[in-house]
């Protein structure tokens, strides 16, 4: 087992080699194109400092405990033992597993709280609008549409659903709140579900895709075991324009 401090150190010249080209986009533009010195670059320099100490701890947090965490829960909230007890089953079904219903949507609704990505849209939308999108209230809105995503996806994994049924009919939905939703909420919504799929949730969200696929009689990880990220960033989508819809209505009324 590799040392945790050679863990951080790899991780850590992994987060340098991405980072840097961001960096040098950034400085190339600021010196060659706009030709001017960059301002405070002390405080720039520290801050990328931070950006790259906290990245590789973080992604090394997520590889050491979360990562295990999601697959380690799904294979025991499907454990044939918590599920049935004694009984043999003559099949699978869906109701006997409500509790991984409901620890993927918990799962969904936390790591996307947490979300980095999502903290900084909505602190934009809420300095661009005036205030007039909270920024607590975005962030539930798209916490609910992927708790609902998640939960959907885990039973579409649980009952061997396809997966395009989900996509298609949920684009469809998306479709008809875009004609109907407050236009100064529709690239918000759009940008709300792409935000999702980031540091955080992804990792977790796709162990627990996988680990479920693989307790699951009959189950294909490959097959069965992705699909769950696609879940988190179509429903937000739904979910803040309905925010939207349900603000709009409420102050006409």
């Amino acid at each position: 087992m590799t040392p945790l401090w050679q863990d951080v150190l790899s991780t850590l010249g992994t987060t340098i080699r991405d980072v840097l080209p961001i960096a040098a986009i950034l400085l190339g533009f600021q010196l060659f194109v706009l030709r001017t010195p960059v301002p405070h670059l002390r405080r720039v320099l520290l801050g990328f400092v931070y950006v790259l100490v906290g990245l590789a701890l973080f992604l090394v947090g997520l590889e050491e405990a979360l990562f295990p965490l999601g697959r380690l829960m799904a294979e025991q909230l499907t454990d044939p033992a918590l599920l049935y007890g004694d009984a043999v089953p003559d099949g699978i079904h869906w109701r006997d597993y409500g509790w991984v219903f409901v620890f993927g949507a918990a799962i969904g609704f936390a790591t996307t709280i947490a979300e980095p990505s999502l903290l900084a849209v909505a602190i934009k939308a809420n300095a661009v609008s005036a205030g007039a999108i909270g920024v607590w209230g975005l962030r539930i809105a798209v916490a609910l549409g992927v708790a609902a995503g998640i939960a959907l996806g885990t039973f579409r994994i649980v009952t061997g659903t396809p997966l395009h049924y989900y996509i298609i009919g949920g684009y469809c939905i998306v479709v008809l709140q875009t004609a109907v939703a407050p236009r100064t909420i529709i690239a918000l919504a759009y940008d709300s579900g792409g935000v999702t799929t980031s540091t955080v949730t992804v990792p977790l969200v796709t162990a627990l895709g996988l680990g479920l696929a693989s307790a699951v009689p009959g189950r294909s990880p490959l097959v069965d075991g992705f699909g769950l990220i696609a879940f988190a960033s179509l429903f937000p989508i739904i979910s803040v324009m309905a925010y939207a819809q349900l603000s709009e209505w409420m102050a006409r009324r």
